[in-house]
């Protein structure tokens, strides 16, 4: 396959051939072009210093001590790295010292994965004369990702030793890129996956916000429970293995847990997420064969491990309440007020979420596509959201502040449970909902408190 980077990544290539540099597309972006996907970034390498690439590019800005300075080319912003071998990765993370190269196989040699470690593109041509650019692949990057597999550069454990993030990586491009890791890499995973303890949970999130964007996600999440990586993001998680779960023949709780992440579409990333969290609380509460309130004791442990992993306030508090709300229950006998109250419980932004998350639990579970009690509350949920209906205290008639000229109350305990009064009142009946009759109501109900 031609590889052919856009415009303004080859304007800066010619630039720097021009100026006697060695210039070249490298890692993800070649990988990607090469199984025929679009690639998200175009970062470059060259032979040209830091502060040689400020005085090509005026508007560019040294971004880190790696090396790595950002270009601006055609409205867009554009990473160029001076090559470079890394030294003392005592944190297991990032190196402690680097030393910039002259030459692209170097720069290559320190790179992940076989498949990420090619480059497209040429050495400084000679004085006068073109730029002859060409795939770089010193390591037989392009004959793996032919054969499907994902293989360390050289020495798997020492490659992990120096970055564990790696290993993270590694379960996770199983799943987005369709490969198999190579037996010495997952070898190598297995034997140090303790040392994924050393990273951020920041880190660990990304990652694991990328693996569950994958087509099939159980791919790389029976990859992290194999290779023991599952044991160190989360202990409750990895516990599910073994826990029978009397749904499928033969599969335990983790089996139901990552067939219900599949089974949630690509696009609910939240859901998804939800999903791998629902069941966490099954293995602390289990009991002669029930799991009692592990609804309740699984969104206290999601809470933990999302803050842990520092996921953005907004996703947590949604991925804890679906998993807290994830065991709830429809009797057809509901009159509407019961529909009504359901609605005000889960939260009308919650509630397609809420109902994407029971269909995929269902499927997890064995059990056909569709439900008749889930369609039918679904349905009349749709109904009364359609209809002039009373949900919160935003829905009434009147607020605080006309209790309050009207009736002579203060701000305080009283105000708010005769609201929340009023509110039971208009969901039951929602004719009641109008200025004149609630302020009525709220007066016998300071009668009576007197």
């Amino acid at each position: 396959m031609e590889i052919r980077p856009p415009d303004p990544v080859l304007a800066i290539l010619r630039r720097l051939w021009a100026s006697g540099h060695a210039g070249y597309v490298v890692g993800g972006s070649i990988r990607d072009v090469l199984m025929g996907r679009v690639p998200h970034d175009w970062d470059m390498a060259t032979d040209a210093r830091p502060e040689r690439l400020l005085e090509l590019f005026p508007d560019a800005a040294y971004e880190n001590r790696f090396g790595t300075v950002a270009v601006r080319e055609a409205g867009d912003v554009r990473e160029i790295t001076t090559f470079r071998t890394d030294h003392e990765y005592a944190d297991f993370r990032r190196p402690h010292r680097i030393e910039f190269g002259d030459r692209i196989e170097l720069d290559l040699a320190r790179r992940d994965f076989t498949v990420n470690a090619m480059a497209w593109g040429a050495d400084a041509p000679q004085v006068g004369g073109p730029a002859n650019p060409a795939l770089v692949d010193p390591h037989g990057g392009r004959a793996d990702l032919d054969a499907r597999i994902l293989r360390a550069v050289g020495d798997p454990e020492a490659r992990f030793e120096e970055d564990a993030l790696r290993m993270v990586r590694a379960v996770r491009f199983a799943a987005t890129l369709d490969v198999e890791i190579e037996a010495a890499t997952l070898a190598a995973i297995e034997a140090r996956s303790e040392l994924v303890a050393h990273l951020s949970g920041e880190r660990l999130a990304a990652e694991l916000d990328r693996l569950l964007g994958a087509e099939r996600p159980s791919v790389g999440l029976r990859l992290m429970a194999l290779t023991g990586i599952l044991r160190v993001l989360s202990f409750d998680l990895d516990a599910q293995r073994g826990l029978p779960q009397n749904k499928i023949p033969g599969d335990d709780l983790w089996d139901h847990t990552v067939r219900t992440v599949d089974a949630v579409p690509v696009d609910r990333p939240v859901v998804r997420l939800a999903a791998l969290l629902h069941d966490i609380g099954k293995p602390s509460t289990m009991a002669e064969g029930h799991f009692l309130q592990h609804d309740a004791v699984g969104a206290e442990i999601a809470a933990k491990l999302l803050d842990r992993l520092r996921s953005p306030r907004p996703v947590a508090e949604r991925v804890v309440h679906l998993v807290r709300h994830h065991m709830f229950t429809y009797d057809p006998s509901w009159g509407d007020a019961g529909v009504r109250r359901f609605i005000r419980r889960i939260g009308r932004d919650a509630l397609e979420s809420l109902f994407a998350l029971r269909e995929a639990d269902n499927l997890g579970s064995g059990q056909p596509p569709g439900s008749h009690e889930l369609d039918e509350l679904r349905r009349r949920v749709r109904e009364q959201l359609a209809g002039d209906v009373v949900l919160d205290r935003g829905d009434l008639a009147i607020d605080g502040d006309d209790l309050i000229a009207e009736l002579g109350l203060s701000q305080g305990p009283t105000l708010g449970r005769i609201l929340d009064e009023l509110l039971e009142r208009a969901i039951a009946d929602p004719t009641i909902n109008d200025r004149p009759t609630l302020l009525v109501l709220a007066q016998a109900m300071l009668t009576e408190d007197r």
